[in-house]
């Protein structure tokens, strides 16, 4: 087994060869975030003493039933997890029908996007570990835009995109969970920042889910501030109530 404490890694562009490993670690990427919600979620003071409220219902209903009352407390608590899955799957299914749905077109036929891997040695062979993508957005496409980060869901734009339409969005940044903590999310973010400058980018935006505390953090400490928080998601607005998830809008400029 290769020593993880000393790897040699390189950042390259998207292969089509890629798409199976790539779209195994997008789906894996976005659903790993389903359990950290819904535990976040349950444990809410409000969540808390709902499920102590149903539990009692049912103990009452049932009879002085302690059974009843685990089975009331248990379907509460299921609802809430299947908020949890439904806006995570919905996303998921969201970009498989747009911009996954053909990275080659999406990201790497306009000089403007960029898709990258990172690739490590493990015993003599290549493998893919890690992703990011970025969409440049200007004037011309005002009326268009992707958002995500590992999982982000999108929202509505900001008042100053209408001021400065040269920006990009980062999306899909994700490393493979036995290879983080490696600096691998840091350095795939700093390349998607050099292609930004490169283009003639001010600034690059990424919409982080609030369950994804790990990448939340790697933006604060590359220099990335939250300008605000995301609203109009593709699943059902009472799931993300329930579900106590928000859409943090993470920018730096360039």
């Amino acid at each position: 087994m290769a020593n993880k404490s000393d790897f040699q890694f390189s950042i390259r562009e998207y292969r089509p060869s890629d798409q199976h490993v790539v779209m195994s670690l997008f789906h894996d990427g976005i659903f790993e975030h389903i359990y950290p919600a819904f535990f976040k979620a349950i444990s809410n003071p409000d969540h808390v003493g709902i499920a102590l409220s149903i539990s009692m219902a049912g103990y009452v209903l049932g009879g002085s039933s302690y059974f009843q009352a685990l089975l009331f407390g248990s379907i509460w608590a299921g609802f809430v997890y299947y908020c949890c899955h439904d806006i995570y799957d919905r996303y998921m299914m969201w970009r498989l029908s747009a911009d996954m749905a053909d990275i080659q077109a999406s990201y790497l036929e306009n000089p403007d996007n960029g898709f990258w891997v990172t690739e490590v040695d493990v015993n003599g062979q290549a493998k893919v570990v890690g992703m990011v993508a970025v969409m440049g957005k200007r004037e011309e496409d005002d009326g268009e835009r992707f958002d995500d980060l590992n999982g982000a869901v999108s929202g509505t734009e900001f008042a100053q995109d209408a001021v400065n339409r040269s920006y990009a969005q980062m999306s899909h940044i994700i490393v493979a969970f036995s290879w983080r903590r490696k600096n691998l999310g840091s350095q795939l973010t700093r390349r998607a920042l050099d292609f930004c400058k490169e283009r003639g980018f001010s600034r690059l935006i990424m919409d982080v889910s609030s369950p994804q505390t790990a990448a939340i953090s790697m933006c604060q400490k590359l220099g990335f501030v939250q300008t605000g928080s995301l609203c109009n998601t593709h699943a059902n607005r009472w799931f993300y109530k329930l579900a106590r998830i928000t859409v943090k809008r993470m920018e730096r400029s360039i």
